[in-house]
């Protein structure tokens, strides 16, 4: 009867020794399994074999308090710049100024050519526009290129871009003119937007990473921003020096100064503090291009969010600051309303010699609201990224080529479009090559998408002639 019931017996759930008549000896693994009927001192002496003594108890470490954050420095004083003074490679024309609103025509003139404004901007991530080669977008319209310089900082770096002897040779765009960004608004959105994109394009094409893709970000100092590089999980410090050195290195024509890119939702006093560090940032990195201006223009980009004190406050710094233009950035709230908006407010508070251009907002329903302000450049990557996604921009509306119902629909995607798309091929065939997921069709409505966008812009500027705007 006794054996019997010592094989009935059941293991230690820990450790899976037998228990026999008495618990399990193992008590460093087995702990929790004792008998608790008192104290757990109690317990522990009791159960414990001889020749064995208890672990010590845990002493509670104390957290180290945090030091209180030290102020920040001030900013820079305008009066240790010197005074502007207009550049013999870039300079902004104006054509006409609109007797009915602050719409203006003018020409940006620039090493490698001139830009039209109010103009499109395409932006060609990693210095390509995906599925077109930029000669066609050139050939119907398009002037001004964007380049991010987070994406090539990564690859191919600028020791190569500047060993083809800069962007336009390395990319064969030797006669149109670029712009390229500090990489800042990249670095601060690395959970989302085109940072999002090129990661997921990046999976699919070389597969799963062994690299972590989030928390990319690792932490914003008065020196510069902290992050990790998303193709090859390396630890990466991105200054306003060290971004300017970079686009120095790639060459465009128009180059941006570092900022920090604060999150819409964000309390008052963080933003203002967002604020300062950019304008400490912008100044240091105009120092850092003055010091080798080269033939480069450089533009300064008000910040201050939703307020428009701080936008003002923007405006009045950066604007005592030699930069050759200025850019609009920052959160503009929710929604488009919220945008015009808050432009309707600041644009007649920014210089009006120098050109003015609108960070990461370019679409068809939103450029005529922007126009009448004064604004002259407008980028995003909207037009084309529609394009690739099956999308059509029409005067009508967008169009859907996957519908069914442009099965049979034999004829041009728009009538009267002279694009080379909607001259060569019809809305059925586009249908057939999004369905079979042909990747001419991303090429095809991209160029279409483009030359829509460079069309509007030219019939803006007919209209501002008119002084219809």
């Amino acid at each position: 009867m006794l054996g019997r019931l010592l094989v009935q017996l059941p293991g230690c759930p820990s450790c899976l020794a037998t228990y026999r008549l008495a618990p399990c000896s193992n008590v460093l693994r087995c702990r929790p399994y004792l008998p608790k009927t008192r104290g757990m001192a109690a317990d522990k002496e009791e159960a414990m074999p001889s020749g064995q003594t208890a672990l010590p108890a845990k002493k509670k470490r104390k957290r180290k308090e945090k030091p209180p954050p030290l102020p920040p420095p001030p900013l820079p004083d305008p009066s240790s710049f010197p005074p502007y003074k207009p550049s013999p490679h870039f300079r902004f024309e104006l054509i006409h100024q609109s007797k009915k609103s602050a719409a203006r025509v003018g020409r940006i003139h620039t090493p490698h050519g001139v830009i039209d404004t109010p103009g499109f901007v395409a932006v060609g991530t990693n210095a390509a526009l995906k599925a077109v080669d930029g000669a066609w977008a050139d050939a119907e319209g398009l002037q001004l290129m964007f380049c991010n310089t987070y994406h090539l900082l990564l690859h191919p770096g600028p020791e190569v871009v500047a060993g083809a002897g800069g962007l336009h040779a390395f990319m064969g765009r030797r006669d149109r003119p670029l712009i390229t960004d500090s990489g800042g608004f990249q670095v601060f959105s690395l959970a989302y937007g085109t940072v999002h994109e090129e990661v997921n394009e990046l999976k699919r094409s070389q597969g799963p990473s062994k690299h972590k893709t989030g928390n990319l970000m690792k932490g914003v100092t008065e020196e510069g921003v902290r992050f990790c590089s998303y193709r090859d999980g390396s630890h990466m410090l991105l200054t306003p020096e060290s971004s300017v050195e970079a686009q120095k290195a790639f060459g465009a024509d128009i180059i941006l100064p570092l900022d920090e890119l604060p999150p819409y939702h964000i309390a008052d006093a963080d933003l203002e503090a967002s604020l300062g560090r950019s304008h400490r940032w912008m100044a240091r990195s105009l120092r850092t291009h003055l010091a080798d201006p080269r033939r480069q223009a450089m533009y300064g980009i008000v910040h201050g969010g939703m307020s428009i004190d701080l936008r003002r406050r923007s405006v009045e710094y950066l604007s005592a600051l030699p930069f050759d233009g200025f850019a609009v950035g920052g959160s503009m709230g929710k929604d488009r309303e919220d945008m015009v908006g808050l432009l309707r407010q600041v644009m007649p508070m920014m210089p009006r010699d120098k050109p003015c251009h609108i960070l990461g907002i370019a679409d068809p329903a939103t450029l005529p609201q922007l126009v009448p302000f004064g604004c002259d450049t407008f980028d995003s990557c909207y037009p084309t990224r529609a394009g690739r996604h099956g999308t059509m921009l029409t005067p009508m509306g967008n169009v859907r080529v996957i519908s069914g119902k442009f099965k049979n629909a034999h004829h041009p995607p728009v009538e009267g479009c002279t694009c080379y798309t909607c001259k060569t091929h019809t809305l059925a065939y586009l249908h057939h090559l999004k369905k079979a997921n042909e990747p001419l069709m991303s090429t095809l409505l991209t160029i279409h998408n483009i030359h829509f966008m460079c069309t509007l812009m030219s019939d803006l500027r007919q209209q501002i002639l008119a002084d219809e705007i």
